[in-house]
């Protein structure tokens, strides 16, 4: 009777919602040939492996592995490789988080890819609830994900792993609906090192006190913890038995910079193309910066060799106050490449460079006797271009070096990349009866 009463019970719960292989599902929306083949994609320049699809894991591919040792498998294993295409994971994070949002009395996105939600409801309700959300994210963005829910954010983050684990759950976990012992059993065989929070360094002191699983972390002394570790561990204890103590996380402090930095795809040599770069990397910073409606006071350029390179070495950086708080991507783009052309060695292979806008602000202050400022007539470009590139794609207008369609030859490789199906009109996918 009192199992019954309980399962009617209304529970107010965290789940945590987590799209699986988020850059590989996201490449096969779009592309449904990608569905149960070996499928990884790669970091910046095509260096390495960042995401891998399942059946990429069950090969034996390794995240951070080189590029070079994957191309062996591509043939003989018929698996398909992806530049990373991030206007389209951004974009496809924000499709799911919009659609969590509906089901939750609050949300908290944690990363690109997971999200927190409060939940209410008996434990049919829960269950229901999580298939529904599955559900309604396959049928309305067309990715996967898992859904585990908890009476704290851990446990919540512990049922996710559960769901991921094992296929017969199909993909969703409630602890509230499993046997104790279940739980018992399976945190006692899960490393200590999988839970939330706990990294291999903590994990090695764990182990030097026996306290190598989740149920060894479980029935530790909370005291000793504290005295040992620190109070967030021993947050994560109570945590584990049923005790919220991590709470919704308040809105996100200011940002305090926009940074725009990249590799090369080859690398730079003359003062000519240096210039190319900080002139279109700071009309993006200028464009962030409208983006997010702040003003930047301070900007710094920089620059660097590769630190293995065996013949001479330079890492120009300077900071320079500007004269106003802006978003203007004229001046911007004017003092970055100003800046550079003091302080860059000509000659030198440079294999990065980058803008960074700091100082910033949410309003550009009072200018004082601003109509009569010369530049006064450009203050407004910065939304032309916006607009401009909004409707028309960034390749469609730009400052100098930045209005070139075509992309210059140290723009970041991306030999393999799959189009902006959702952020570009030209690249939009096309329907045919």
């Amino acid at each position: 009777m009192s199992e019954t009463r309980n399962a009617r019970m209304s529970l107010e719960r965290i789940a945590l919602i987590d799209v699986n292989n988020f850059y590989v599902s996201c490449e096969r929306v779009f592309d449904p040939s990608l569905k149960d083949r070996p499928v990884v994609v790669l970091s910046n320049n095509d260096g390495c492996v960042v995401a891998r699809s399942q059946e990429a894991k069950d090969l034996g591919i390794t995240t951070g592995a080189p590029f070079f040792q994957v191309k062996q498998f591509m043939r003989s294993h018929g698996m398909e490789v992806r530049s990373s295409n991030y206007e389209l994971y951004g974009d496809m994070s924000a499709r799911v988080m919009e659609v969590l949002g509906r089901f939750g009395t609050w949300q908290e996105v944690y990363s690109i890819d997971e999200s927190f939600l409060g939940v209410q409801g008996n434990m049919n309700d829960l269950g229901e609830l999580a298939t529904h959300i599955r559900a309604t994210l396959a049928r309305s963005v067309g990715v996967p994900v898992c859904v585990g829910i908890a009476p704290t954010k851990t446990l919540a983050k512990f049922a996710n792993h559960v769901a991921k684990r094992n296929t017969h759950l199909n993909g969703v976990c409630s602890l509230d609906s499993m046997d104790p012992e279940i739980i018992d059993s399976i945190q006692a065989r899960v490393p200590v090192t999988d839970l939330w929070g706990v990294g291999s360094k903590t994990g090695s002191k764990l182990a030097g006190l026996g306290i190598t699983s989740i149920a060894d972390l479980k029935r530790a002394d909370i005291t000793e913890i504290r005295k040992k570790f620190s109070v967030v561990l021993q947050r994560t204890v109570l945590e584990l038995n049923e005790t919220p103590c991590i709470a919704q996380a308040e809105e996100r402090a200011d940002k305090q910079q926009i940074m725009y930095s990249r590799s090369f795809s080859s690398p730079v040599t003359t003062l000519e193309s240096m210039l190319e770069v900080m002139s279109v990397y700071s009309q993006r910073g200028a464009a962030r910066l409208m983006s997010d409606g702040l003003w930047a006071t301070l900007l710094s350029v920089t620059a660097g060799t590769s630190r293995f390179a065996t013949g001479d070495s330079s890492f120009p950086s300077v900071t320079i106050k500007l004269p106003r708080p802006t978003q203007d991507p004229i001046l911007l783009s004017r003092l970055a490449t100003e800046a550079m052309r003091e302080i860059m060695s000509p000659g030198l292979s440079y294999v990065r460079g980058g803008v960074i806008l700091s100082g910033l602000q949410p309003d550009p202050g009072q200018e004082a006797f601003g109509i009569f400022e010369e530049e006064n007539c450009q203050k407004h470009v910065g939304n032309v271009l916006g607009a401009v590139k909004a409707k028309f794609g960034d390749k469609a207008i730009g400052l100098g070096s930045g209005g070139f369609a075509i992309e210059p030859t140290w723009s970041m490789k991306r030999e393999y990349s799959s189009p902006k199906f959702t952020t570009d009109w030209s690249e939009l996918p096309v329907v045919r009866a």
